[in-house]
């Protein structure tokens, strides 16, 4: 497995490619956690669980062990890709 949403560093973005297993849950696929879409990490609480992102405008909290199921595909703030 690649990076995942658990492997970004604050402000970090990426694309999101697939989910490890199709065990997502439908709240988070409502709010937008859908490949194709870009994620950001906004903030890692003091205990590393959870972690906030930025989906589509929403902030969302997620546990890290779900984080580690969302597989992304970095996006270099240089060139954009």
């Amino acid at each position: 497995m690649g990076t995942t949403v658990a492997h970004l560093k604050r402000g970090q973005k990426g694309i999101i490619k697939e989910f490890a297993d199709d065990l997502l849950p439908i709240k988070l696929l409502e709010l937008g956690c859908l490949p194709g879409n870009e994620v950001e990490l906004i903030q890692i609480a003091p205990l590393q669980d959870p972690i906030y992102i930025n989906v589509n405008g929403s902030h969302i909290a997620i546990r890290k062990s779900m984080a580690l199921k969302i597989e992304l595909e970095l996006i270099d703030e240089t060139t954009g890709l």
